[in-house]
């Protein structure tokens, strides 16, 4: 395929992907309600969300809408990179291509469902070293876009290991690579729990980083699988073709 069809191909579904989300940023309109109280659940005896302007709550309202779109059309956007890639693949690529639209979808809405996990007890953490006779005034914005930002985060991260058997189906990189490289894969993913976690405390630390760990070893597995069976096609291809050279 020329470059210019590979760029119109890949505005087409970063297009529908984006469609798609706003799609779902619909639903997440009427939802806003109830995940507001739930975000709100952790400040109900230590403090107070402060709008300040008239339009703010309005604006607060169309990010979240599109937050849990983000995380309500995962299958739809994710099968769309997938997608772009799929005219190159054979069909039975075509239908790993598939389970990696789900799987893709899963991880994503898995580590967004971990730092939601997190997060009200990292605000009940910092915001118990208020002194006394204080109050807290948190302003929503910000408080809402530390939320979304945390666990979008998350879920991008959990999408890593995806990344690597992707490379992996695709020939690019086998698994004996990424084994190698496992000690490094290990302090990143501590490295990066350490500044993304906003708890201080280690053992939160210990849970989040422990599972990236756990997803990238088990993505090296999967890749070993991978390349063991590709290994044995080979060599019986190489087989039937000696054979008939005899």
């Amino acid at each position: 395929m020329p470059l210019g069809d590979h760029l119109r191909e890949l505005r087409k579904r970063i297009m529908l992907a984006a469609a798609g989300i706003v799609a779902a940023a619909v639903g997440g309109w009427f939802l806003y309600t109830p995940l507001v109280r739930e975000l709100q659940a952790p400040l109900e005896d230590v403090g107070v969300l402060n709008f300040t302007t008239v339009g703010q709550a309005f604006d607060l309202r169309i990010q979240v809408a599109l937050f849990l779109g983000l995380f309500l059309a995962s299958p739809w956007w994710i099968g769309q990179v997938w997608m772009f890639v799929a005219p190159g693949l054979t069909r039975m690529e075509k239908v790993y291509s598939l389970a990696f639209m789900f799987a893709g979808a899963a991880l994503f809405v898995g580590g967004g469902a971990l730092a939601w996990w997190v997060l009200p007890h990292a605000i009940e953490m910092l915001t118990s070293l208020t002194p006394e006779n204080a109050q807290n005034f948190l302003e929503a914005r910000m408080y809402f876009s530390f939320y979304m930002k945390v666990t979008v985060v998350f879920g991008i991260a959990f999408l890593l290991p995806e990344l690597m058997v992707g490379l992996n189906f695709l020939g690019v990189v086998r698994g004996r690579v990424f084994l190698k490289a496992w000690r490094w894969a290990v302090i990143a993913a501590f490295a990066f729990t350490a500044i993304a976690n906003p708890l201080p405390d280690v053992w939160s630390m210990i849970i989040m980083g422990g599972a990236i760990s756990a997803l990238y070893f088990l993505a090296v597995g999967v890749c070993f699988l991978r390349d063991r069976y590709t290994d044995r096609r080979k060599a019986r291809v190489e087989a039937a073709a000696a054979a008939a050279g005899d």
